[in-house]
C-alpha cells in the first residue's frame, strides 16, 4: 500500500484529526485540523513530510479551527465542498479525484449534517467519513444546515452501496472503537437498518 492513515485523537469534543500520507512522495493532506495542532506538527516534522492540502469534510468549527495555524506554517491549499461558505482555495463537487503524492482521493457529496458535507475515498480501501457515519451511529440532523431527508440519500443512496471491506475512519470517536468497516456498519449501526425515506425522516427526528 502506497499510503497510510494517521488517526489523531483532538479536543474535547472526541474529534479526529487525519493525516493521508502518501508513503513513496512524502506528501500528506490534512483532514479537519482543529485542535492539539502541535501533534500534527510533530509528525511532519519528524518525517519531513510535505503539507499538499488541508481537506475539511465540513465546515463546522470543530473540523475547521485549525486552518488558519496550519496554512500560515505550510502555505497549503484548502479543498473544501463548493457549497462551503468556509474561506478555501479549491471547491470540489461529489466524484471529484485529486492526488496526493501518488494517492488518489475521490470526493464522495454526503449532505445531510450540513448542505457541504463530503466523504473521502482514499485509493479505495478506506473512506473518512467526516459526520456523516459515525461508528454505530451517523450525524446529527438537527442542526442549521441539517437535513433528514438528504441524510437518508447519503447514507441509503452512496454509504451502504460502497464495498463492504472498505474501512471507517469516522470524524469523531463517539463509537466503541475507533474504526470499523462498511460491512460492519451495515451489520451493528441502528442508523442502517433498512427504513423507507419516510420511516427513517421520523425515526431521526421523533426516535419513533
Amino acid at each position: 500500500m502506497t499510503f497510510k492513515i494517521e488517526q489523531i485523537p483532538v479536543g474535547k469534543m472526541a474529534n479526529f484529526t487525519y493525516l493521508i500520507i502518501d508513503n513513496e512522495e512524502k506528501e500528506i493532506a490534512i483532514v479537519d485540523p482543529s485542535w492539539d495542532l502541535e501533534k500534527i506538527f510533530e509528525i511532519i516534522n519528524k518525517n519531513k513530510y510535505k503539507v499538499t492540502y488541508i481537506i475539511n469534510t465540513h465546515s463546522h468549527f470543530d473540523h475547521v479551527l485549525g486552518n488558519d495555524q496550519i496554512i500560515a506554517i505550510t502555505k497549503c491549499k484548502v479543498i473544501q465542498h463548493k457549497n462551503s461558505l468556509e474561506k478555501h482555495d479549491i471547491s470540489v463537487n461529489d466524484g471529484d479525484k485529486f492526488m496526493i503524492g501518488k494517492t488518489i482521493v475521490q470526493v464522495l457529496f454526503t449532505p445531510g449534517h450540513s448542505k457541504d458535507s463530503i466523504c473521502l475515498i482514499v485509493d479505495f480501501k478506506i473512506i473518512i467519513t467526516g459526520d456523516t457515519l459515525f461508528v454505530g451511529n451517523c450525524g446529527r440532523t438537527d442542526l442549521p444546515g441539517s437535513d433528514p431527508e438528504e441524510m437518508y440519500n447519503s447514507l441509503f443512496g452512496k454509504i451502504i452501496k460502497l464495498d463492504n471491506n472498505m474501512i471507517v475512519y469516522p470524524g469523531h470517536n463517539y463509537g466503541y472503537k475507533p474504526t470499523s468497516t462498511i460491512e460492519e456498519e451495515k451489520k451493528n449501526n441502528y442508523v442502517l437498518v433498512p427504513r423507507s425515506k419516510n420511516e427513517f425522516i421520523k425515526f431521526i427526528t421523533h426516535g419513533e
